[in-house]
């Protein structure tokens, strides 16, 4: 009995593509997250050049 559902494997070598598809993973979230962040720095440009022109128009 015990915990039989956790598997170590012996070889060491069964570690590797588990490994490879972390890396693969990571890789993929971190330029998503880039893909994120410079979209999320447009949107909020696009929002202070809107909002500075609204001030303008105020202003006249």
């Amino acid at each position: 009995m015990g915990m039989e559902f956790l598997y170590f494997p012996e070889d060491k070598t069964e570690y590797i593509p588990a490994i490879i598809v972390l890396i693969i993973f990571a890789i993929g979230a971190g330029v998503v997250m880039y893909f994120f962040i410079k979209h999320s720095k447009k949107e909020a440009d696009k929002t202070d050049e809107h909002y500075q022109q609204n001030i303008d128009k105020r202003e006249e």
